[in-house]
């Protein structure tokens, strides 16, 4: 099948991509509009390559040759188009994909006004509609100014400057800011939030000065949707979901604070949409008037017979607020036996259904069609820079990680996270060169599938590193696709060539062109993804490593399309985790794609706890910030202290410190990670792990953290609370700067846990090089990370657990 997915939403100025699914390379497709708000510049009719139908002579259509694709902090949901002061008039609405074909198979829609947009694609199989929901403007005139002596380099030798952020995709060279007197300025507009950018002199990312820019506002409203069937007292079956809504922090209140309003009283609300794919227009307009507020009531017989089975009805509920948030989805069908879970986490909520409505009392069940797999449920995940971990004289092979799988399973992890195995001319390997080669250096395909073997008999599940945002320039497609051959001649993004800022002699397709790269990347060149030809390869690697492994890293998530993550979590099996590289942390990326994310808002806040510049009770900000984002689940997020990208948090703050910020990580709401050689000592971010020289005490501390974690339920899938008790905890000795504690409690019970209640436990984290005694609430008798009774003081090296 075609369909190009669910309904999708976005805001105004915003773009959306929308592609057909398991595309045929071969074939045509053609989108058409169908309708469209009254005030938007778009009209119906047939839209093709270059072309299409508007208003006047305002079409709204453009032809794909738009540079750009921009995001904002915390939502990412820009595709292809960035948001920018617009001084030359308002951008095409609609923009076909850069592709050499006659058609328009991938389309990009960027609303112009509020409303519903509906477009149906024709496709080799059949018409297929879609429905884009577009709520109102979200961006702020915004100035971003910089004071010239506050750039890296002499005044005098500046020649221009380049604006570098997630708004135009770290794309050098598109935004230039003026001078005004002694600083540096632009004007744009972007939505609310904590942005950081930077100024780039010379447009060499070595010259680059770090800002950030607060622009006051909201943040995104955030929903959990539950579902069940009810048996009525007049025999009739109907399927009620109940969407609970919660505000975002108060408008002016900026990120961070931890005031919540409530929703009824912010005019917080939820839209439910009926998936397109799943029933005919009538019936989707039929239900989605059944909706009362936040609850939907959709009587069995409402429902036609054949939408119960196979992907069943998929209904799609969106908060919405000043600003919208990332939808929940939950499947309506017959029960049919698989382990995936109810809209609430439970097992499966099934009901005889109405009789004549879903065969005559088959069951039917309300379950989470994105629920993350069984195993993933917040695991010890360990990162292993795959050309370091078998130290300083072996090379590593896979043969040598599998021999060294025992000290994995002593650190009682539950998943080992390899940086890329593929054909790679790198030592890091994220410059691929085969999707269907293991590296050389690392050994054979069946040698990999050895150890993800022995890995499974350890109980340790396998997450592959998968790089599909780019290629090596070395790569035999874009080698051909750079000498012109047709076959591959849309296999990458182009741009001008005068954005180029690596000085490089490219081959040119067109008069002036290159190819388009990140940063100053110039050896990896961005894939196109408008192309159904590039789509259809990357699908067909996905299912080719989804068959070895148990789940995939995405690198440089943020550079591909969501509509693409849409469908490769629709085509893995049930069991396969994915993991997202989002920077900045983005909530969109949950919303039917990623089961866990990079909590890179955790991250920012222990670098600073860790170098002063932050006291530890900063590390509930972080939280805070997550909520303001728009994320509902703080167990859907990997949290870490570094990775392969960062310089090592012992190398630059301290074994003190590293141990703190380690027993937070084991201590909240969602999955630890180790990067190796944290554990042991390691203070060079890809060096050799450090095995005959390492630091066992060191090593013994994250066992015991993760041992801990093993035992304690409350640890892995508990509710985190910063207020009420946890308040209580007082230094009395020591730098109360450098301690922070929260409780974990059932979920459900965060609003104050109560002191006398057995269930709930304290943590007291202490980022000091000396120990810290604290005062405790009454009833705590027991540290269990240190397996000692306690009284109401408590001395605390690196961390306590108390119950």
């Amino acid at each position: 099948m075609h369909e190009p997915g669910p309904p999708r939403t976005t805001s105004v100025g915003e773009s959306v991509e929308l592609a057909p699914r398991s595309p045929d390379p071969d074939g045509t497709y053609e989108w058409t509009v169908r309708d469209a708000p009254a005030d938007s510049a778009v009209g119906e009719g047939p839209i093709g390559s270059g072309g299409g139908s508007g208003k006047g002579d305002e079409s709204g259509v453009g032809d794909g040759s738009e540079e750009g694709g921009g995001s904002e902090e915390g939502t990412g949901r820009g595709e292809g188009d960035r948001p920018e002061d617009e001084p030359e008039g308002t951008p095409p609405v609609l923009v076909s994909g850069a592709t050499s074909r006659s058609d328009a198979p991938v389309l990009r829609l960027r609303p112009d006004a509020p409303g519903t947009y509906v477009l149906t694609l024709d496709a080799p199989d059949g018409t297929h509609r879609q429905r884009v929901r577009a709520f109102p403007d979200e961006r702020r005139e915004t100035e971003l100014r910089v004071a010239a002596a506050d750039i890296p380099v002499d005044d005098d030798a500046v020649d221009r400057v380049s604006l570098m952020w997630a708004h135009n995709e770290r794309l050098l060279a598109r935004d230039r800011p003026e001078r005004d007197g002694d600083d540096w300025v632009l004007e744009t507009r972007v939505p609310p939030g904590r942005h950081r950018f930077s100024f780039v002199a010379n447009d060499d990312p070595g010259n680059e000065h770090g800002d950030v820019v607060e622009v006051p506002g909201p943040g995104r409203p955030r929903l959990s949707l539950d579902g069940r069937v009810e048996d009525r007292s007049d025999a009739e079956s109907v399927v009620v979901l109940t969407a609970d809504v919660e505000a975002p922090p108060a408008a002016g209140g900026g990120e961070g604070g931890r005031g919540e309003v409530d929703a009824a009283d912010r005019g917080v609300g939820v839209e439910f949409l009926v998936d397109d794919r799943d029933a005919a227009p009538e019936t989707v307009t039929r239900i989605e008037s059944l909706a009362d507020g936040a609850t939907l009531a959709v009587p069995l017989e409402a429902v036609p017979d054949d939408a119960l089975d196979g992907d069943g009805l998929r209904v799609h509920a969106v908060p919405r607020a000043e600003r919208y948030g990332a939808a929940e989805t939950v499947r309506i069908g017959r029960g049919n036996g698989d382990e995936r879970r109810t809209a609430d986490g439970g097992g499966v909520d099934e009901r005889p259904t109405a009789e004549g409505v879903a065969g005559g009392g088959a069951p039917v069940a309300v379950t989470d069609p994105h629920a993350a797999p069984e195993w993933a449920d917040a695991p010890t995940i360990y990162e292993a820079f795959v050309r370091s971990f078998a130290g300083d004289t072996l090379p590593t092979t896979f043969r040598e990680i599998e021999r060294r799988v025992p000290y994995l399973e002593s650190l009682r992890v539950d998943a080992l996270w390899l940086t890329p195995v593929l054909a790679s001319p790198t030592e890091h390997g994220y410059h691929v060169t085969d999707y269907y080669e293991t590296a050389s250096d690392l050994g054979s395909r069946e040698a990999f599938e050895s150890l993800v073997e022995t890995c499974h008999d350890a109980g340790i599940r396998v997450v592959f590193d998968l790089v599909i945002n780019h290629t090596s320039r070395d790569h035999p497609a874009f080698q051909m696709h750079a000498a012109g051959v047709d076959a591959y001649a849309d296999h990458y993004r182009r741009a001008d060539g005068a954005f180029d800022v690596t000085g490089t002699d490219w081959a040119e397709l067109a008069p002036g062109d290159m190819p388009e790269y990140y940063f100053n990347w110039r050896r990896i060149p961005n894939l196109n993804f408008d192309s159904p030809a590039v789509r259809a390869w990357l699908l067909d690697v996905v299912d080719e490593w989804a068959a070895v492994v148990d789940g995939f890293r995405a690198d440089v998530a943020w550079g591909v399309p969501h509509g693409f993550w849409k469908e490769v979590a629709d085509r893995v099996p049930d069991d396969v985790l994915l993991l997202d590289e989002t920077l900045p942390h983005d909530p969109f990326y949950g919303e039917g794609e990623f089961d866990l994310h990079y909590d890179t808002s955790l991250y920012g806040i222990l670098r600073d706890v860790g170098a002063g510049e932050a006291p530890a009770s900063a590390v509930g900000d972080a939280f805070d910030r997550a909520a303001w984002l728009g994320f509902d689940d703080p167990s859907a997020q990997m949290r870490y202290v570094e990775n392969h990208d960062e310089d090592r948090y012992l190398a630059e703050y301290g074994r003190d410190a590293l141990k703190a910020a380690a027993a937070t990580v084991f201590t909240l709401p969602g999955a630890p990670m180790i990067y190796a050689g944290q554990e042991r000592g390691n203070e060079t971010y890809r060096g050799p792990v450090r095995w005959h020289d390492g630091d066992n005490d060191l090593t013994d501390f994250h066992r015991d953290l993760a041992a801990l974690r093993e035992r304690e339920p409350l640890l892995r899938e508990g509710a985190v609370d910063f207020s009420g008790p946890a308040t209580d905890v007082r230094v009395v000795d020591g730098d109360p700067e450098r301690v922070t504690a929260y409780a974990r409690t059932a979920v459900g019970d965060n609003e104050g846990a109560d002191e006398a209640d057995g269930d709930a436990l304290f943590v007291v984290v202490n980022f000091a090089t000396e120990p810290a005694t604290v005062a405790v609430p009454e009833g705590v008798e027991t540290d269990l990370f240190a397996d000692r009774a306690v009284g109401t003081e408590v001395a605390v090296d690196a961390v306590a657990v108390l119950r």
